[in-house]
């Protein structure tokens, strides 16, 4: 089974396209109702960066008929009994407001989420301190309060200070079981240097660093542990050894007791750096930092999240193989790192701006990969379709047709007739553009074609596109001939400076006339994976163990630590 990518309302694709128990993780990072609008930020080319960033989504809930109808939907299905009674509570005490409206509608997700979810699945939701109280209260409801497993911390690395409060440097994700059967590998991070410093300060005759552990424990034993061993009597003193006698004779023989040189001194246990797995993970995560603004991975999608931090936690509660769904996947990192890490994986998302930019991520990542898109218009009725429903989804769909860029946004007026730029190579450190027009009605005109040669000259692009649903009419091809060429620095080839371009053509592979596009704009770029050198949780593993450990290593006489962080 491929991956799959859905566009479309998160709650509609779960209770059509998602059948019961069929995931294994769901990894969620819904809005938090901040009341914020958030830009994408595009590569660009030099000088044009303010023309490269389109609002991407409002993150606003009001309360209305929408929240008002699916309120009304769970207090009605009896099978949501304790979820409609919390929100019931949750509405006499909160009134009709805006954060109503979002618990409402992440209580009818959390609903389906939970009915999808395999008995030894697990879920994680990813939140700030704006609704986390309120999210956890819904989650008991849904999941039952026995099968809560965690509250994580997560430190981003970097803080919001205020005059007034304490900065803001966290945000918080809860884990739940679908029940006790949940999947649990754990997970291990590196010892900081200090620790390793103070502790592992013994190396053998062959370089390998230990520390000394004393081999008893307090308190007196009537067992095996008890026994005298080497004629040490252990009781004598109070305390036990905390390995039976014989299993301390057989480590002595691996060499893997310490006898000091003093006469009558007790003897050490040898614990090698390299047969440890590192620290078990708690609930606070300090050691994954926020994506900042120069990071590789920064692909310019708001609230991305570090590839690290999915990665951890895909690996301790799913194995090879297993279904990981992501039902707000933004720019796809949960689904990038399911796809490295050998899982199958579901990704769902509202805006076709998100799903055009996880498509390319994921090539870009990951050579050759297949997966299955679901949702995107497949024939010209389904574009109509879109068209119909939603222009400026249609509008950032139909660009990403002509590998171009969306810009604007629906803010009236927001685009001054631009609705996308595709940025073309034009010779050494020089870029040119086409600006992009779409049309979704039924009817064009001339007077649009003029309009958009018109914004051509006023923004000096080399050329433009018009995409167009219906046919053009013979005077609008006859006008786009009128506009002429632009000669290309590749071959001195020209080309059309006025294209006209029908969906139905572009959905049959017809592709612009124009220069190739500039490596350094449009969708940024995510790094080609290497699955084979995909390490184990945030620590190296060495060859012939099967656990992460850490990896201690000498240069120039001075001892340093290899790990991934």
């Amino acid at each position: 089974m491929p991956g799959s990518l859905y566009y479309g309302d998160n709650l509609s694709v779960l209770r059509e396209s998602i059948r019961d128990e069929s995931v294994d993780l769901i990894y969620l990072d819904p809005p938090f109702n901040s009341n914020a609008n958030y830009n994408v930020l595009f590569k660009a080319p030099s000088g044009l960066q303010s023309r490269a960033q389109i609002e991407a989504f409002e993150d606003t809930w009001h309360w209305g008929s929408e929240a008002e109808g699916a309120f009304m939907d769970v207090l009605r299905n009896p099978r949501y009994g304790d979820v409609g009674t919390m929100l019931q509570a949750m509405r006499s005490f909160m009134r009709e407001n805006d954060m109503m409206a979002y618990l409402v509608m992440m209580s009818a997700r959390l609903i389906e989420l939970h009915r999808v979810l395999k008995p030894t699945g697990s879920l994680y939701l990813h939140c700030d301190p704006t609704a986390s109280h309120y999210l956890k209260v819904l989650l008991d409801s849904v999941f039952g309060p026995e099968n809560f497993l965690n509250e994580i911390v997560w430190k981003r690395g970097h803080g919001h200070n205020s005059a007034k409060r304490y900065g803001s440097t966290h945000d918080v994700i809860f884990l739940y079981g679908k029940d006790k059967k949940s999947v649990w590998n754990g997970g291990f991070h590196a010892y900081d240097e200090g620790y390793l410093a103070k502790h592992y300060r013994h190396t053998d005759q062959t370089g390998r660093l230990y520390k000394r552990e004393n081999p008893t424990g307090a308190g007196i034993r009537h067992g095996e542990t008890g026994n005298s061993w080497r004629g040490i009597d252990v009781t004598a003193k109070g305390r036990h050894w905390v390995r039976p006698p014989a299993e301390l004779e057989e480590l002595d023989k691996r060499g893997l007791i310490y006898w000091p040189d003093k006469p009558g001194a007790w003897p050490y246990l040898k614990q090698y750096l390299d047969d440890m797995r590192g620290i078990p993970l708690q609930d606070v995560w300090t050691d994954i930092d926020v994506i900042n603004m120069r990071a590789i991975e920064r692909l310019g999608y708001p609230t991305q999240k570090p590839l690290p931090l999915l990665e951890r936690i895909i690996r301790a509660s799913s194995n090879e193989g297993d279904v990981i769904l992501d039902p707000f996947c933004g720019c796809g990192t949960a689904v990038h790192a399911s796809e490295k890490l050998g899982r199958r994986w579901i990704g769902i998302d509202v805006t076709h701006l998100a799903i055009s930019l996880i498509e390319r991520r994921l090539r870009d990542a990951f050579p050759g990969v297949t997966f299955d898109v679901h949702g995107t218009p497949k024939d010209f009725e389904g574009a109509r379709d879109l068209a119909l429903r939603d222009k400026y989804q249609f509008q950032w769909w139909a660009v990403s047709l002509v590998d171009a860029v969306p810009y604007g946004g629906k803010k009236k007026g927001a685009d001054s007739g631009i609705d996308g730029w595709r940025y073309m190579a034009a010779g050494r450190n020089t870029v040119a553009r086409a600006i992009i027009s779409v049309k979704g009605g039924d009817h064009v005109s001339v007077q649009m074609l003029r309009d958009l040669r018109g914004v051509i000259e006023r923004e000096k692009a080399e050329a433009g596109l018009f995409i167009t649903l219906a046919e053009p009419t013979r005077p609008m091809v006859e006008e786009a001939a009128k506009a002429g060429y632009f000669d290309s620095p590749f071959g001195g080839k020209r080309h059309p400076r006025l294209q006209i371009m029908t969906i139905d053509s572009l959905l049959k592979g017809a592709k612009p006339d124009l220069p190739p596009l500039a490596i350094e704009a449009g969708f940024r770029r995510a790094e080609k994976e290497d699955r084979a050198e995909t390490d184990q949780g945030n620590l190296l593993a060495l060859p012939g163990l099967d656990a992460p450990v850490v990896a201690v290593v000498r240069k120039g006489g001075k001892r340093g630590v290899a790990a991934h962080v």
